[in-house]
């Protein structure tokens, strides 16, 4: 009984030789490989080599060779089954029955890919028709020429073309709609080419079988879509194809980077100016099973789409999709084209060599993400860098990896430190040679602040910011005094104050009695709380409706901090003693969390 190619593909896919071998075998990496002692013979040097990139191991002191069935196979006297089924459980896969079932299925792939390779080889034909030379022509203008053209079967499909007819020769018509490539008209029951006059992009699985197409129209006037994907089929899921991997992942051996852009044509065109290592997604936002896919391959994938909004709204939230699972050992970068360029057009206008140099500029996922988010942040407003710091922070608590976790946010802090509002204060104060008086004392009266209140933490700071106005602002405090209760003061002190306030205002103390009461018992704190408030620079000139929505925030923000705080303590709880109720509470804050 033969095993399917692509069952044993995927089990490849899923493991690397390295991941096996290192069973058997102490592994030491030198450059893009890894050496060890041989398993085949005994030797003080080690002569066995593990290449990942090409899937092999190689003995040169008893020339065995192989991929990592063999290895099993020859290590462990079982024969070829025995290796695939225990290499599938190893790779999380269900093992392979040879059930009617599975037949079967393989019969219909089987089936599936003929249809669509004569499809493809049929409309890769009729681009080169004279009757379809605007297709011809359009894709020169692209700069691809014919060796280009025929490396990625390009194809086109006239209107009304009667090539459903010529399949059903040889096929079912169960069998052709299983493949997408038609559906059925609502009024005449014919069956329609979906790809009616389109440039069509064969799409492969990582073994080179075609089982998709994309298509792009090509006349400007046309009310179609633009371009246009197969729909989802038994064998083509669109979150876990990639459009040219199976081209580029030859590549690997000389780059542990790929280029990934938006469009069909962008990979063509990129491609056949001899930069290989560049893919697409398939029709979708880039799934975590995408790329884990790359990352088998390369392990420094480059965002690159379309410079408008569009393109890098998208990219934003790649960014935001993927970042929980990057790790020491696969990154993601990203290159922001600029002037609403495609990568198409800036290669086509600038060449292959400075196309090289732009993606030279990269920047990792970290700081894509942080320069995004800092360019919407007016840093001399504490509320807003406040609230960046949470949004940062959210983010980085999804990182799945909690090393790289713990390291990301202590420098997403330091960078977060140096954008307290006294030092913009300062850089913008100097652009100014005229100022005025009272410029000059907010910066001294900030710069003194900021200096006594430094060794204050940030739920402290916010708590003393609730608290001046709540005590100068009794009358804005008595609007909202249920929210304030519900919120807990981790100062013992401060929540005493906080509670003695409210207490006296639900009595229906007049202000006077309320400051007299609260002066005999905290008169120290109180002191303190005026002397380290930032906030009541930001007070000037508000009005009661400014002043009660900024202490509607700082209640949210001393919720945030507080659970962010737990998470914190319950996480460092959790590496020293797996306990279950503190991990389901860790769970509860951070789904929490992620609602607010």
């Amino acid at each position: 009984m033969k095993y399917p190619k692509e069952y044993l593909n995927e089990i490849k896919l899923r493991l690397k030789v390295s991941q096996i071998v290192g069973k058997t075998v102490k592994l030491k990496k030198r450059g893009k490989e890894f050496i060890g002692l041989s398993p085949f013979k005994n030797e003080k040097s080690p002569s066995f080599t593990v290449s990942d990139e090409k899937e092999f191991y190689h003995c040169f002191s008893s020339g065995e060779h192989g991929n990592i069935f063999d290895f099993l196979m020859k290590t462990r006297s079982i024969g070829f089954g025995e290796a695939v089924k225990i290499l599938a459980a190893e790779a999380g896969m269900q093992p392979y029955r040879f059930s009617s079932f599975d037949k079967k299925k393989d019969l219909r792939f089987q089936v599936y890919k003929n249809i669509l390779k004569d499809y493809s080889d049929f409309f890769h034909t009729q681009l080169f028709d004279l009757d379809n030379r605007d297709a011809l022509i359009y894709l020169n203008k692209r700069n691809l020429n014919k060796e280009n053209i025929e490396e990625f079967k390009l194809g086109f499909v006239p209107w009304k073309n009667n090539f459903h007819q010529q399949l059903l020769k040889n096929y079912t018509e169960e069998e052709i709609n299983l493949t997408g490539l038609y559906y059925k008209h609502d009024k005449s029951g014919k069956f329609i080419d979906r790809f009616n006059s389109r440039i069509i992009f064969p799409v492969n699985n990582i073994s080179g079988d075609t089982i998709a197409f994309g298509g792009r129209i090509i006349k400007k006037e046309s009310k179609l879509a633009k371009y246009i994907n197969s729909p989802e089929t038994e064998f083509y899921k669109k979150g876990s194809t990639i459009f040219n991997l199976d081209k580029a992942k030859s590549a690997r051996s000389e780059s542990n980077e790929v280029i990934i852009v938006e469009g069909y044509m962008d990979v063509v065109s990129i491609y056949s100016r001899g930069i290989k290592n560049v893919i697409s997604n398939s029709g979708t936002a880039l799934t975590e099973r995408q790329i884990n896919l790359i990352w088998k391959f390369f392990s420094n994938p480059i965002i690159c789409l379309d410079g408008d909004q569009s393109g890098q709204e998208a990219a934003l939230r790649i960014a935001e999709r993927l970042f929980p699972f990057i790790n020491e050992e696969n990154k993601i970068f990203f290159s922001v084209l600029p002037n609403d360029q495609d990568p198409d057009d800036y290669i086509n206008k600038y060449g292959k060599d400075i196309f090289n140099s732009f993606l030279k500029e990269k920047k990792i996922i970290q700081n894509y993400i942080w320069d995004h988010y800092l360019k919407k942040v007016n840093r001399n407003n504490p509320f807003e860098v406040s609230k960046f710091e949470k949004e940062i922070k959210k983010m980085c608590y999804l990182i799945r990896d909690e090393t790289l976790k713990k390291y990301v946010i202590e420098d997403f802090l330091d960078k977060i430190k140096k954008l307290t509002p006294i030092q913009n204060t300062r850089k913008t104060f100097k652009n100014y040679k005229n100022y005025n008086k009272q410029n000059y004392e907010v910066l001294n009266e900030t710069k003194n602040l900021h200096e006594k209140k430094s060794h204050f933490s940030k739920i402290q700071i916010t708590e003393f910011s609730i608290l001046f106005i709540m005590l100068n602002y009794l009358n804005i405090a008595s609007k909202i005094v249920e929210e304030i209760s519900e919120v807990s003061f981790l100062s013992e002190n401060n929540e005493s104050l906080k509670k003695l306030i409210l207490s006296l205002l639900l009595e229906g103390n007049s202000q006077d009695t309320i400051k007299a009461k609260i002066s005999d018992n905290f008169k120290k704190l109180i002191d303190e709380i005026n002397e380290n408030s930032s906030i009541q620079i930001i007070l000037k000139d508000k009005n009661e409706e400014e002043i009660l929505e900024l202490l509607n925030e700082l209640i949210s923000e001393l919720r945030e901090l507080s659970s962010l705080q737990k998470i914190e303590s319950l996480e460092k709880k959790l590496i020293n003693n797996l306990d279950e109720n503190s991990f389901s509470e860790l769970i509860k804050l951070k789904s929490q969390l992620n609602r607010e």
